[in-house]
């Protein structure tokens, strides 16, 4: 058996803007027991993503947001240590939503088994996880890439971006990236096959823009909001479509930003813009990850993990997220 003592990362009080050490208090807590049909998880690598920050808050979203006391939301990925379900045996590696904790029980309904002969268990967390469905529904279901479109990706680094643009370029598009330094931009054209970037923090992303997409731009995966986003609407084609992902430009604002007021835009680009969650998709999801899996396997799908050693460093590790810190899918191995 394992260890007696459950390590877990707790919501200590809510942040106004960014996010601080002060927010997370480490718990110690007795091993989760496994009830019928369930499993106890020893995880090995959990995940950090963007939309945690907005489980933070209190306020109405698309699912209720972590308590006072309760432990962080999020995904991992380990291995079954007792079993009481006749799907799974001890030994399996499955992926599930465990939160910040060493160990985890789950239903066996509520996990996915991984095969580790395919790719390591880590993407189960990223390419091959929710950041890699997300990436492909919001490119195939939502916008929809077709041949010789000009096609815009933020955060294209990222561990949903960085999916995104691949899939772009496996459609025939001319595909455009920003991200906020040079060693990202670099990476996405000449390790993704982007066709250029932009940096933000350096270039005017407006002006740039303007002179990559003289026609318009007929695609944008939207991950961050703010400006970049205002400056894509100003530079539209006939017919664009714009699937709305993530906003974390606007997610440690403290007064609600205003904006944008450029959706003129839309009406004359008769142009379509779709917020989307990646659960609305789930009846799709094993053929995604047949597709996904196999573009991995033949090296084809390209990713980047940023692997943060010690569950001790689990909120450091968001608040750097929250600051553009990582480079490629952050994962806390635990």
């Amino acid at each position: 058996m394992p260890e007696e003592i459950n390590r877990q990362w707790l919501l200590a009080s809510r942040p106004s803007g960014f996010p601080q050490e002060g927010n997370f208090e480490l718990n110690e807590a007795s091993l989760p027991n496994a009830e019928h049909g369930e499993v106890m998880i020893k995880l090995e690598y959990l995940s950090i993503d963007p939309y945690m920050r907005g489980r933070m808050n209190e306020g109405k979203s698309y699912t209720p947001g972590v308590q006072i006391g309760e432990v962080m939301t999020g995904e991992g990925v380990g291995v079954v240590v007792e079993s009481r379900s006749s799907a799974l045996s001890a030994g399996d590696h499955v992926v599930t939503r465990t939160g910040w904790q060493e160990y985890s029980t789950a239903h066996e309904s509520a996990v996915r088994k991984v095969d580790a002969s395919v790719a390591p268990v880590s993407t189960a967390l990223g390419v091959l996880g929710m950041p890699g469905l997300t990436a492909y529904h919001g490119t195939f279901d939502v916008i929809d890439p077709r041949p010789g479109d000009t096609f815009v990706v933020s955060a294209a680094s990222g561990a949903v971006g960085g999916v995104v643009g691949q899939l772009a370029k496996k459609s025939g598009c001319r595909v455009i990236g920003t991200a906020g330094s040079d060693e990202k931009i670099a990476y996405i054209v000449n390790e993704l096959g982007f066709d250029a970037g932009i940096n933000y923090k350096t270039e005017n992303v407006a002006e740039r823009l303007a002179a990559l997409c003289p026609n318009g731009i007929d695609g944008y995966f939207d991950n961050v909001g703010g400006e970049t986003t205002d400056a894509v609407l100003e530079n539209l084609a006939t017919g664009a479509r714009i699937a709305i992902c993530g906003q974390i430009a606007n997610y440690n604002d403290v007064e609600q930003a205003m904006g944008p007021r450029n959706l003129r835009t839309l009406l004359v680009a008769q142009a379509k813009m779709q917020g989307f969650l990646v659960f609305q998709f789930v009846q799709k999801h094993p053929a995604a990850l047949e597709r996904l899996s196999a573009w991995v396997a033949d090296g084809s799908l390209k990713y980047k993990e940023h692997i943060v050693e010690g569950f001790e460093e689990m909120p450091r590790a968001f608040i750097g997220m929250m600051h553009g810190a990582n480079f490629g899918k952050l994962l806390v191995k635990v």
